[in-house]
Parts: C-alpha cells; sequence; structure tokens
C-alpha cells in the first residue's frame, strides 16, 4: 500500500518528464494545429492515428507487450490510443494547456504501467484482458471517448470566445 502511494504521488512528477516529451509534439503542436482546419472528431481522429502508428516500431519490433500475439496486441493497443486521444484533445482544446495531457499521459503510464498491471494476478488469459495490450482498457476508454465526443460542442465555443478576443 506504502509503495502505492508513494508511486502514484511522488511517481507522477517522473512519469510527466517522461511523458512530457510526446506531449509537447501531440497536444502542445498537432491537435492545435489540426483544429484550426478539421472539426474535433477529425482532430481527435488525426492525432490518434498518428499518436498510435508512432508507438508501432517499439510494439511490434521492440518487446513492447503484454504476451499477446502482436496482432491482438496492437490492435487493443490502437483502440485504445484512438480513443483515449478524444479525451486529451477536448481537454488540450478546452483547457488551451498542454499540461492536461502530460499530466493524464504520466498518470496513464504510471497507473497502468507500474501499478495495476504489476498487482494482477496472471491465472493464464490475463495478458488478454489487462494493460495496454488487452481488452478491457479500449473498452473503458470507449466510453470515456463517447462522453467526451458528446462534449464537443463545448470546444467549438471555447474556440469561439477565444477568436472573438483576438485583435
Amino acid at each position: 500500500m506504502i509503495y502505492v502511494v508513494l508511486a502514484g504521488t511522488f511517481g507522477v512528477v517522473r512519469s510527466t518528464a517522461s511523458a512530457l516529451g510526446e506531449e509537447i509534439g501531440w497536444r502542445g503542436f498537432l491537435v492545435p494545429e489540426l483544429a484550426k482546419t478539421f472539426n474535433f472528431t477529425s482532430t481527435a481522429l488525426i492525432s490518434g492515428v498518428v499518436w498510435a502508428t508512432w508507438h508501432y516500431p517499439g510494439l511490434i519490433w521492440a518487446d513492447y507487450n503484454s504476451g499477446t500475439p502482436a496482432w491482438y496486441g496492437l490492435t487493443c493497443f490502437t483502440m485504445m490510443v484512438i480513443a483515449i486521444s478524444f479525451v486529451f484533445a477536448w481537454m488540450r482544446l478546452k483547457s488551451g494547456s498542454l499540461w492536461t495531457g502530460a499530466l493524464l499521459h504520466a498518470s496513464h503510464n504510471l497507473y497502468i504501467q507500474g501499478i495495476f498491471t504489476p498487482m494482477t494476478s496472471d491465472t493464464g488469459k490475463t495478458a488478454w484482458f489487462i494493460d495496454e495490450f488487452g481488452a478491457v482498457l479500449p473498452v473503458v476508454v470507449i466510453l470515456f471517448a463517447i462522453y467526451f465526443w458528446k462534449k464537443r460542442q463545448e470546444i467549438s465555443q471555447a474556440q469561439s470566445v477565444v477568436a472573438a478576443d483576438r485583435p
């Protein structure tokens, strides 16, 4: 329990430092640039596909999966990343800050990779359900994606206010 509390608090700092590199590119630059041309749905989808594809070399050739066949892990991971891109894009565009994505990314990496997966008992089929490469996380994240997609109108309203304030 002490490990979970310490990792869940102090570990976020280290995890944010590593997630920040990606977030500067994805949410700091890509999402706002896409949002200038595309609607929220397209912005989230395109940034999600780019983000997922960026991970493919490590997933395919560097043994970065949980022990399921590559096609299965890659499918689950891709669905999860594209779905969570709706949450990340909404938070980035609504807040105007890349720190929302950096903290969410850091928390995801820390809790999924460093806390939940290691403390889950392997029952033989566990890898097919847990972690970034199992079936449960994409289902949960898709539900969050639907929630934030339904709130996409708030992004349009926020962007209209910002545009009206510009000289």
